[in-house]
């Protein structure tokens, strides 16, 4: 899962969301299931992106990658420790490379610039041989279009590679608004895989998802 930083952190952390959050993933692994949560820097990575942004105007996207890294870092730090012994004991360091343990929970973040921890979600599934990736974002399915821009747009229930992809793009810009970081999309287009995307808030629609039953999302494959 690629758990969205502005669901931990939309402005103040969110307590309350993550109480209901740590009940659905620790009922779905007490079930014998395994879950990989990538975090996501969100607002907080924002904030000190544009606060880069105002002291050096010319500054670097890697720089401003490493800040959002820092902020993917410090949401995992508090994803992993509502989760204290359930989860394995050190945040997912390169999340191409699968490590070995008995725990049922794994917390990643950002690893390197050039993509969102949207693409660590994919990484990890690949090496970890999940076949699906699960985006909890803030959107309850994706759109033909931008609704921020259009008013006449569609929520698309399923979509294949090549039609999202022409919706998120192909560059990666510092802290974007897109439905799924382009440069993931590209490799788990690539890889075959499927992406759900969900509004993360909404947990008894991804409780839903997670026991084969009808949901709210958008599937793309």
């Amino acid at each position: 899962m690629s758990l969205g930083g502005s669901l931990i952190a939309p402005a103040d952390i969110d307590i309350n969301f993550l109480k209901k959050f740590k009940k659905v993933i620790l009922d779905f692994t007490n079930q014998g299931n395994k879950v990989i949560l990538i975090c996501g820097g969100g607002n907080t990575s924002r904030f000190y992106q544009k606060a880069a942004k105002a002291v050096s105007p010319k500054v670097a996207a890697t720089d401003l990658d490493w800040v959002g890294i820092g902020a993917t870092k410090l949401n995992a730090e508090l994803v992993s420790a509502i989760f204290g012994d359930k989860a394995y004991e050190s945040i997912l360091g390169n999340p191409a490379k699968k490590v070995k343990t008995n725990r049922k929970i794994i917390i990643g973040a950002g690893y390197r610039p050039g993509s969102s921890s949207d693409l660590d979600a994919v990484l990890a599934a690949l090496a970890f041989g999940a076949k699906t990736v699960i985006n909890l974002s803030n959107i309850t399915y994706v759109y033909n279009k931008d609704p921020r821009k259009f008013k006449d747009v569609k929520p698309q229930k399923k979509m294949n590679w090549k039609e999202f992809k022409k919706i998120v793009g192909n560059k990666w810009i510092p802290g974007a608004h897109v439905p799924f970081d382009p440069v993931a999309s590209r490799l788990a287009a690539a890889r075959g895989m499927k992406l759900v995307v969900m509004k993360g808030s909404d947990l008894n629609n991804l409780k839903k998802f997670l026991s084969d039953k009808s949901f709210k999302g958008t599937i793309v494959s």
